[in-house]
């Protein structure tokens, strides 16, 4: 079993797209956990629309996008775990070559093309602008793991949840806990049109809003929290 987590927050605008481009690629058995974080516009009306009984919704009041991942990170009843943002379009072979990997690996990072609001491509690859990889160091100095490209083993919950106080974003985490605990792969094949339209609640692929402390900041929690883990 399959279990889409996605996390929307006012995303009327693409969230239809993204649900059918992801529900085309489930079973009947899988399932769909949806955090919505109080949205005000018309994202949850849309959602309901489906009326797909795989789609789960957790209406929740969190304003927080790491808070409401982790919502449907506990709730998810999959054997296998895909991470979703709600302005995104999954590629038609997404979810079969990640499959693939999760036979031999425990976490799968894909690759993705980076493209504008209407889908024009921006790059080819996001592994190659952002110059991703393994490696705790590489990934302290700049994070690979990429939530929306996510897919795990249920396994990895069990090492990551609950997330810890003061984490930077719910992927860097998941990150951390999959190259300390975990085999992973990072599948080159582009498998999801990842939007950038100047509203994403990351700014990955774009110049970080962050200044230097807050960065260091950041990176002393992960560190922090990594090595209370490891020895927990």
């Amino acid at each position: 079993m399959i279990s889409v987590c996605l996390a929307t927050f006012n995303g009327e605008a693409f969230i239809k797209e993204q649900l059918i481009s992801i529900l085309e690629q489930l079973s009947e058995d899988d399932e769909v956990l949806i955090g919505d974080d109080g949205s005000t516009d018309s994202t949850l009306e849309i959602i309901k629309s489906f009326n797909d009984k795989r789609i789960i919704v957790l209406e929740n009041s969190f304003q927080n996008l790491i808070l409401n991942f982790e919502s449907t990170l506990k709730t998810a009843k999959g054997d296998y775990i895909f991470l979703s943002d709600q302005d995104d379009v999954w590629l038609p072979n997404k979810v079969e070559e990640c499959m693939k990997d999760l036979l031999t690996y425990d976490v799968v990072i894909s690759d993705c093309k980076v493209v504008d609001k209407d889908l024009n491509i921006i790059h080819d690859s996001f592994f190659k602008i952002n110059k991703s990889k393994k490696g705790i160091i590489s990934n302290l100095i700049k994070n690979s793991y990429l939530g929306c490209c996510f897919s795990f083993r249920k396994e990895v919950l069990i090492k990551a949840l609950p997330f810890p106080d003061k984490i930077p974003m719910h992927d860097i985490w998941l990150g951390f806990v999959s190259e300390l605990f975990f085999k992973v792969k990072f599948n080159k094949t582009p498998l999801i049109l990842y939007r950038r339209h100047g509203s994403n609640e990351s700014a990955t692929a774009e110049k970080s809003p962050y200044k230097l402390f807050q960065k260091f900041k950041f990176r002393y929690f992960i560190i922090r929290n990594t090595i209370n883990l490891y020895f927990r």
